[in-house]
């Protein structure tokens, strides 16, 4: 009882020091006995400060070498060739400190050369030993069972994963597969490479596996659903590393297991942006965020913080929101000046104020409604806030001299069939006509849905299959266009940088989706099978709803820019004096809450727009369809 209080009391790294200087003793007394025990006939002798002066010494060299900031627990090679370093270094001054002692008086030179080996070899041996017993023992204390694991992916960052789960008792790496020949045979690890990955559903059944790894962080989006469709075929749980992106940016670690999200399945590859034209517009710069506490404002709040904005304004309506997004704001970057103004986009008097104080040189009016069934039978509410908040945010930038005002559309601003789309679009032709009779230059920035964004599909599939299903789908055959949230705001900045004013911008999308493929997908990365575990069921376009979204009206002529991921659309143009009476009409009906007269204004700006309580299941072309000499 007595011994294990007092190792209790001994802390951790006293009791290191103590066995090192031990060991140091140890293998001196060692080295002298091996030289004299070749020499029968003479006498070993220690003089009486010889031991105190090598423990000194070598103490002194074990300090400076850095021999105790490593962990017994991690003991590597590293950790090795620095006690051999300690060691030889040690040799040489205590053979300087013995020497200026006593002259080397009984201390042969032999044992200068056998010491620095067996102090080696001592020092070393138990810290291997303490970290194979450490790897190698099983928590029998709480029963927990070995996860066979076949990593997918024999790269990099699959050698990395393999050498952590090395050190983690819960698995057992059984071994690799990796689509490179060079790879047939080798061993990584101790691990062996046992085929391509389409001989992963085979391979994992031979190998009696329990679990996948997929370590592909740069893999393309095509090469990841084709790797997801084979761990589906197993019918095994598989997780991933996070993608290079995310590691880069520092939302995740490398080495870090997670499931695979249905982010890793849609999102495209990374689209390449000019970074120095993107930080010549917004570092050192003021800047101003309306809705910044949405799903893009917010993304849009970070990466303008991040590129070393003087300063940022972000008004949100939302005090929840807007309390959140400060808070981190401040948290990751407290240089920065960071003003958060709760108020509403239509709020004249406010808007006058927050502009008045922060004069804003860029602003990005992100405050929109954008839930489409829910704005279908509430035109007042979506005219007030889509379109009259644009227009007092868009007035405000005029009269305080912002240089550059960016506003977030949307494609259901393009043939509007829903009363959200409709009042998105006059907010487009607001700002470009606007920008005709301003310094500031005003653009409109259009793309798809949003992954993951609130109020989107995805989060409440995420939510229905959690509850056990059933998902609803309106339609077999509607399909969206889809991005990631750092993608779209990655896009805004952009062509913050290469618009002149005027211009309607909106990115090559890629191929749309299907809801059904993504209801299907998303069931499967929940470990459950889509129809007999989690039904489906569709329930029919709601009013507004397309069957197909498009990026340009048929009329607008895009064209090329200058970004190879980047259209333009051509202005349409509007009378401004009609322009600016109808929507003044527009707000006189707002505020008497007139909405037979505010349709009428609306049909007037217009004049394509279907009012309906059905659905517009309007099948339309792609992007990619379009002239192939368009980039000529």
């Amino acid at each position: 009882m007595l011994l294990r209080k007092l190792v209790g009391f001994i802390h951790p790294r006293i009791a290191v020091v103590l066995h090192d200087l031990a060991m140091a003793a140890l293998a001196w007394w060692i080295a002298k006995l091996l030289r004299y025990a070749l020499k029968p006939d003479e006498i070993v002798s220690f003089h009486m400060l010889e031991i105190p002066i090598v423990l000194l010494v070598q103490g002194l060299i074990f300090r400076w070498t850095g021999l105790y900031r490593s962990v017994w627990r991690f003991a590597s090679l590293p950790d090795l060739w620095n006690i051999l370093r300690a060691a030889v270094t040690g040799a040489v001054a205590i053979y300087v400190a013995l020497f200026l002692y006593n002259r080397l008086d009984s201390v042969p030179r032999s044992v200068l050369l056998l010491y620095p080996i067996l102090l080696a070899v001592m020092l070393g041996t138990p810290r291997l030993l303490y970290r194979y017993w450490k790897d190698s023992r099983n928590d029998l204390l709480q029963n927990q069972t070995i996860k066979r694991v076949l990593i997918v992916g024999a790269d990099r960052a699959g050698e990395v994963l393999s050498r952590d789960l090395h050190h983690d008792s819960r698995y057992s790496v059984v071994g690799f597969v990796d689509d490179r020949t060079s790879l047939r045979g080798a061993s990584i690890n101790g691990h062996p490479v046992l085929g391509r990955f389409d001989q992963l559903p085979e391979v994992a059944r031979e190998a009696a596996v329990d679990m996948l790894l997929i370590a592909l962080p740069g893999a393309s989006t095509v090469e990841m659903r084709r790797v997801v469709s084979l761990c589906d075929e197993t019918d095994l749980p598989y997780r991933t590393v996070p993608r290079l992106e995310d590691v880069v940016a520092g939302r995740a670690q490398f080495n870090q297991i997670k499931e695979v999200a249905i982010e890793d399945l849609l999102g495209r590859d990374a689209v390449e942006l000019d970074w120095t034209a993107i930080r010549e517009t917004l570092t050192a710069r003021r800047v101003l965020v309306t809705g910044g506490g949405g799903s893009i404002g917010s993304e849009l709040c970070r990466q303008v913080a991040r590129l070393g904005a003087q300063s940022l304004t972000v008004i949100e309506q939302s005090e929840y929101n807007l309390y959140r997004i400060t808070q981190e704001l401040r948290a990751d970057f407290p240089e920065l000046i960071l003003d958060g103004i709760l108020a509403n986009c239509g709020d004249q008097p406010a808007m006058q104020q927050a502009f008045e104080n922060a004069r804003p040189q860029v602003v990005f009016h992100a405050a929109a409604y954008k839930h489409v069934p829910m704005l279908q039978g509430q035109l007042r509410a979506a005219f007030s806030n889509n379109v009259l908040g644009t227009r007092t945010v868009a007035d405000a930038a005029r009269a305080f001299g912002v240089e550059c005002f960016v506003l977030i559309s949307t494609d259901k601003a393009v043939n509007p069939t829903s009363v959200m789309g409709a009042c998105k679009r006059v907010a487009e032709i607001y700002c470009q006509n606007l920008n005709a009779h301003a310094d500031t230059h005003y653009m409109t920035v259009r793309f798809g849905n949003v992954l993951d964004s609130a109020g989107s599909v995805v989060p409440l599939f995420r939510e229905q299959i959690h509850n056990g299903g059933p998902v609803t789908v309106t339609h077999p055959e509607i399909s969206r266009y889809f991005m990631t949230i750092p993608e779209a705001c990655q896009l805004i900045l952009q062509t913050a940088s290469i618009g002149k004013g005027g211009e309607i911008f909106a990115l090559d999308m890629g191929e749309p989706v299907k809801i059904r493929d993504l209801a299907e997908q998303m069931i499967r990365l929940a470990g459950k099978k889509p129809g007999s575990e989690i039904p489906i069921v569709y329930t029919g376009l709601r009013a507004g709803e397309k069957l197909f979204e498009e990026l340009f009206h048929p009329l607008e002529n895009y064209s090329a820019t200058e970004h190879a991921k980047i259209f333009l659309a051509q202005h349409r143009e509007v009378s401004w004096e009609l322009l600016q009476a109808l929507l003044n009409k527009a707000a006189e009906a707002v505020a008497v809450f007139d909405e037979e007269e505010l349709r009428r204004c609306v049909s007037s700006l217009l004049p394509s727009f279907r009012w309906s309580e059905s659905a517009q299941p309007d099948n339309v072309v792609s992007i990619r369809r379009a002239n192939p000499e368009i980039n000529e």
